[in-house]
């Protein structure tokens, strides 16, 4: 069967292969063999292979972090689902590949009417943005929270989830165009990036308290949210689109004084949290009020130009059943 597998680390178009590998065994007891369907091309894929992400897999391996796909077959003792279910692969299960083997474990039929291509993008960015919310500031309907990275997957889903809690989002942008697109999807407050944003932002939200700040760019935009925070605000980082160190004034973190702290769903502890969020998501795509838009979709033997794309911008998914 085909599979995209990474040779080595370093330049990601270099070292991604499609290739010929082995199909696999029939599942055992509380196994499931899945057919994958459509797998993203996350920036956390690009990361791994290039040797700088939270895991280091022996090579060659296959990879991908995330994925949708039908049930082909299912071992003794698998009850929760069936063949003929769309479910979502286990998170980095690597993904990149037409069949696998996963564990039943956490398992669940996905709605049958909702987009699969939608569905495909659920195991890492809702989870993300609802422990954000949730895990650092106890932050009461009525209350802001300000991003950058907005107009990212993980942003949409802050804004999304914030709604069905009552909270309100200060939103930045670096394309002007944006701001009316984000306002429609629930944005309260939607900014482009300058050196006035801080003021902007303060401006906007009046005598209101900003606790929590969520950063997904590094670099000199960390050092923006922090301004923007009220004393014993808290800034988590989960991300780092800039791939820069992040930057922000010591006198912020010392007078006012501020938390910073960091995410990563990789986390044991992270992870054990993520099964409601995906299931709530499942639902609002279902239902309509989500979708994050796709720049374009690729088959598995373009891989090259899939990376390629990412790197240039935009949402990227593998149509890895083509």
């Amino acid at each position: 069967m085909h599979a995209v597998q990474l040779t080595a680390y370093g330049d990601p178009i270099e070292g991604l292969k499609y290739v010929d590998i082995p199909e696999p065994e029939a599942p055992g007891p509380n196994q499931v063999l899945i057919g994958v369907e459509f797998s993203p091309l996350n920036p956390n894929d690009l990361l791994l292979a290039q040797g700088i992400y939270g895991v280091r897999p022996a090579l060659p391996t296959v990879i991908g972090n995330e994925g949708v796909g039908r049930v082909l077959a299912v071992g003794a003792g698998v009850e929760k689902v069936k063949v003929g279910d769309r479910v979502l692969a286990p998170l980095s299960s690597f993904t990149w590949r037409e069949r696998m083997i996963v564990p039943a474990k956490g398992l669940f039929a996905l709605p049958a009417d909702a987009d699969p291509q939608q569905l495909a993008m659920l195991a890492i960015n809702p989870p993300t943005a609802v422990l954000l919310l949730s895990e650092y500031v106890e932050l009461k309907p009525g209350e802001w929270v300000v991003q950058n990275s907005a107009n990212s997957a993980v942003g949409r889903w802050v804004i999304a989830f914030a709604k069905t809690r009552g909270l309100k989002t200060v939103n930045i942008v670096r394309r002007p165009e944006l701001v009316p697109e984000l306002h429609a999807i629930g944005g309260d407050v939607v900014v482009v990036d300058s050196p006035n944003v801080s003021k902007e932002i303060k401006a906007a939200v009046g005598q209101a308290e900003l606790r929590l700040a969520l950063d997904g760019v590094s670099g000199p935009a960390t050092g923006v949210l922090a301004s923007t925070l009220s004393p014993h605000g808290t800034l988590v980082s989960y991300a780092a689109m800039s791939l820069a160190p992040m930057s922000l004034s010591p006198l912020e973190v010392i007078f006012k004084p501020l938390t910073v702290r960091g995410f990563w769903l990789g986390h044991p502890e992270s992870a054990a949290k993520s099964a409601p969020a995906v299931a709530q998501a499942a639902e609002m795509i279902a239902s309509g009020p989500v979708r994050i838009p796709i720049a374009a979709t690729y088959p598995l033997s373009s891989i090259k130009d899939a990376v390629a794309h990412a790197q240039r911008g935009g949402k990227i998914l593998l149509d890895v059943a083509n």
